[in-house]
């Protein structure tokens, strides 16, 4: 199968929007591997043995997007923006679920070579949760800046695109969210 260009995924994604079950036909293989990649990436972070594998991550976001009937696409990296954004409350709700180990290990949460926080890592995704949540209480914008690049790996000419902002004032935004963060991780 050919690749797609990003202006060719973003038509088929207005198209989807619009009812055109063609158009969702020729995206599922496109959205099923950009699904898999992101989830690969933050799944390659998780302690060896996790008990939500990359393949059920995938088929839930998966699932939900395709249901998500009132669902307008502006682009491809809104598409993936707002999956970004699902696979955070995937995983946030899995972690918030699971029982407490007895034997906790350590592991740190790294947010572009910034180290967060040490602790227990289904403890570190939820306190990520808890502080984006806060962030987004008082600058929505540095919240999704972190949850686009931090949990979907979209790149920042992509987030720039969903946020409609120049890419430099992604990159302001992505150190003053990591310096944010890593303050109000490291309280004690």
């Amino acid at each position: 199968m050919p690749q797609k260009s990003t202006q060719e995924i973003t038509g088929l994604l207005k198209k989807w929007s619009g009812g055109d079950a063609q158009a969702l036909e020729e995206l599922t293989p496109i959205i099923y591997a950009e699904l898999y990649k992101i989830a690969r990436r933050y799944m390659s972070k998780e302690k060896e043995g996790h008990t939500l594998q990359t393949t059920a991550l995938v088929n839930e976001a998966y699932i939900r997007l395709i249901d998500w009937k009132t669902a307008r696409w502006k682009s491809r990296a809104h598409f993936f923006g707002v999956s970004a954004q699902l696979m955070r409350r995937i995983l946030v709700d899995f972690a918030r679920k699971r029982p407490k180990s007895e034997g906790k290990e350590i592991h740190k949460v790294e947010l572009d070579k910034v180290f967060l926080v040490e602790k227990e890592r289904d403890s570190d995704l939820v306190a990520l949760d808890e502080a984006l949540t806060k962030l987004a209480d008082f600058d929505e914008r540095k919240a999704k800046v972190v949850e686009m690049k931090f949990f979907g790996g979209l790149k920042v000419d992509e987030i720039a695109e969903v946020l409609g902002v120049a890419p430099i004032t992604i990159k302001r935004e992505w150190q003053r969210a990591k310096a944010w963060l890593y303050l109000e991780l490291n309280k004690t």
